[in-house]
């Protein structure tokens, strides 16, 4: 037996519990997995509190959890990739990394280089390839001036990064706190509230990535960005009212978290890690993700 997170219906952090669940079997073209990091995401809490119902229904008892990193186990048959003893990254869409042991198709893990910590690669698969996909849909080119809501956050951090790997000048909107944070990373920091329309006016945005919701795409669209340069990963009403972009973690795979990886491995991309928590803690992970205001991920470590 091995400890898995479950829920039995919709709601708040406290519906969470840790159970006992037996230990999964890998079928053919699976390989099962012991978790070492598993990132949690705001989405997974969108899911859980049953604001996510029409698009990704939960089935109960539902587990949760998509990013990991781990040490595989066994596979299963006509499994030719990763052997038993080989560190990994990986990614499930079986809501199931916040677990000990999760069963993974073999063909979405990529092996996890020697100098990449357990809790950034167990945070890489989600936050990473979704920041590629959305500030790819963009477009950025040298030259552009390039804004990022919630440019702090999981998908933020990452996405400005990758803007100005493009060659874009990137605009990181954030809270003061993660302004120093920002700037060590070649991103002019601007404050979100009052102020920010004008702000964002006098620099000339070409290209905007929404990684918070709550207006951004509006607010894109009334500065002038041509909504096939606006991507949301946040607000899906916008998506239809404005006719902007919607690129984000549906384009994950294994190929893109190897070069992600790479580049991490290289120093050459940073994930922030906000805070780490047992699986026995998921409860309070998901209440300080919640409370936002996070430069970031949260992992837990099983």
């Amino acid at each position: 037996m091995a400890k898995a997170v479950r829920f039995d219906e919709y709601g708040g952090p406290d519906v969470l519990r840790v159970a006992d669940v037996p230990i999964p079997e890998p079928a053919a073209g699976q390989v099962l997995v012991q978790v070492k990091a598993a990132a949690v995401n705001p989405g997974e809490a969108k899911i859980r509190q049953g604001l996510l119902h029409d698009r990704w229904p939960a089935t109960f008892p539902s587990g949760e959890g998509s990013d990991l990193a781990g040490i595989v186990v066994r596979t299963g048959p006509d499994v030719t990739g990763p052997a038993p003893g080989s560190e990994v990254i990986g990614f499930t869409d079986a809501r199931a990394s916040h677990a000990e042991y999760v069963l993974v198709q073999a063909g979405d893990l990529t092996p996890k280089p020697e100098n990449v910590p357990w809790e950034v690669a167990g945070s890489l698969a989600i936050a990473g390839c979704t920041a590629w996909a959305a500030v790819r849909a963009v477009s950025p080119r040298p030259g552009d001036t390039v804004a990022v809501s919630g440019a702090a956050g999981g998908v933020g951090s990452i996405a400005v990064q990758l803007a100005r790997r493009a060659g874009a000048e990137v605009i990181g909107i954030a809270g003061p706190a993660h302004h120093e944070w920002l700037a060590a990373h070649g991103v002019r920091a601007v404050a979100y509230g009052d102020g920010l329309e004008e702000r964002l006016r006098e620099a000339r945005v070409d290209a905007f990535v929404d990684t918070y919701g709550d207006g951004y795409v509006a607010l894109a669209v009334e500065l002038g960005v041509p909504p096939e340069r606006v991507n949301t990963i946040a607000d899906f009403a916008a998506v239809a009212k404005y006719g902007v972009k919607a690129d984000g973690s549906s384009v994950k795979n294994a190929g893109l978290l190897a070069e992600l990886a790479a580049l991490v491995a290289a120093g050459e991309l940073e994930v922030p890690i906000a805070a780490t928590y047992r699986l026995d803690d998921v409860r309070a992970a998901f209440e300080r993700l919640e409370r936002g205001h996070l430069r970031g991920k949260i992992v837990l470590l099983p």
